[in-house]
Parts: structure tokens; sequence; C-alpha cells
């Protein structure tokens, strides 16, 4: 085992960070790994923002549902879904690229150079001694996130990642059974296998909450995820993104 694997073996979100901001180097460190992270057709359809006025991110703290590791970090980056700049390259040679940036397809390329981006730049930062968290809650209210950040038509803000040196040291957190995951070639449909091994892996996950707060936890995955999907949340994503310019066709 490598030191690169050690390094995202040992990923945990850290939720509170020393008050010590990162040096220029660093973001330039992180924002050009993630760029060097894989992108569709080269399309490169995403942009960061970085945010270090601590008027913004109090508020981004707030609209994130007054998460305080959102205000207080090293660096918070926000990670965009990005094709304006592709608006401007179809000016630049006066064709009508609307059917194409507006297609279900190129919102997933957009979507998914952003994740792959935010992941190198997670992996980047983590090898430097730092810690993240990705913040999913800045999608609560993206109407009021995006015009705080100035976001033009066709760029939606898709989440957070807070960066900064760690000052607490979390429980790793147990994943699914790698059988659970991987299939091999083609998707093996067993749900009474399933079901055992998520019985398995709740007790796993009890455990380790049982451990982590001395006995006050000791709820299990599949409980979670059944109190967390019978409350629908951020329905009016659909509209928002529609209203952006994405996922129109």
């Amino acid at each position: 085992m490598n030191t690169t694997i050690e390094t995202i073996l040992r990923h945990r979100s850290i939720r509170k960070f020393k008050d010590k901001a990162l040096t220029d180097e660093q973001i330039e460190t992180i924002v050009r790994s993630a760029q060097a992270a894989s992108t569709s057709s080269y399309i490169q359809a995403y942009t960061i923002i970085g945010v270090d006025d601590l008027d913004i991110k109090a508020r981004l703290a707030e609209l994130a549902g007054n998460q305080s590791y959102v205000a207080e970090n090293g660096h918070f980056f926000v990670f965009c879904a990005d094709l304006h700049r592709h608006e401007v390259i179809s000016e630049l040679h006066s064709q009508d690229f609307s059917e194409s940036l507006e297609s279900t397809e190129k919102y997933m390329v957009a979507v998914i150079d952003a994740a792959l981006a935010a992941q190198t730049a997670s992996i980047a930062a983590e090898s430097m001694g730092l810690g993240i968290c990705y913040i999913g809650g800045i999608r609560n209210q993206l109407d009021k996130v995006s015009e705080l950040l100035n976001t033009p038509d066709r760029v939606i803000p898709l989440f957070g990642l807070a960066v900064g040196y760690p000052d607490q040291e979390p429980y790793l957190k147990p994943r699914l059974p790698l059988e659970n995951v991987y299939h091999k070639n083609g998707y093996q449909q067993n749900d009474q296998l399933y079901k055992k091994q998520l019985e398995e892996y709740d007790q796993e996950i009890s455990a380790y909450y049982h451990e982590r707060t001395g006995g006050k936890r000791k709820e299990t995955w599949t409980g979670q995820m059944a109190k967390m999907l019978s409350l629908p949340k951020r329905m009016y994503m659909k509209d928002f993104v529609e209203k952006k310019g994405f996922n129109k066709r």
C-alpha cells in the first residue's frame, strides 16, 4: 500500500478547524490539483469559487443550515457546474449551442466534471495534512447562494468544500460492505443477499455510534436512510436547474 492510498483510506469529514488560513500557495496547489482531474471530452465544465471574505462565509454558513464550519475554516471552496464559458464560445464562433448546452447529457457532464475536480482537490488537501468537509447544505437556498456569489445563467453552485487544519480527530466511519457495492460483469440483483449484508452493516454502524458517543447513540444506517428518504427535500431543484439553463432537453 502506498502513501496515496493510505491518505484516501484515512479520510474522514472534519467539522472543526484551527483558526489558521490557508496560504495562497496551498490554495493554488489545491486548485491546480482539481484541474488535473479527468474531464469529459476536455469540456472542463466547472468553476471553483474561493471564499475568504468573512461576511460572505458567515452568510453561506447561515444559508447552509447554520453550519459553523462553513464560516470557520482555512478556506472555503464552492464547486459549480459551469457551461457559461461554453456560451461565450458560441459567441466567439457565431454558433448557437443552446440545444447542446440545455441537454441532460451536458448537465450530467458538468456535474460529473465538478465532482471529479472536487474529489481530486480533496485528496490533494488531505495529502498536505489538511482536513476537508463537503457541504451540500448550500443547495438549501440556491437562489440566495447564486445571488451572493454572483453566478450567471448556466452556472450552478453544487456544493461547498471546507478545507483547513483539523482541530479534531473523528473516528473513521465504516462504509458499506465491498460486496454490496462492487458487482462483477453486471449488476448482481439478489435482494435477499442485499438485506443480509445490510443487516450486518447495521450492526456494525450501531456499534460504531455506540462507541463514538459513549452509548448515547446507536442508530443503524438503514434507519438513518429510511428517516431521511421519507422526508423529500430541496424539491425546488428541478425548476431551479432549468431556470439556470440546464437539463431542459
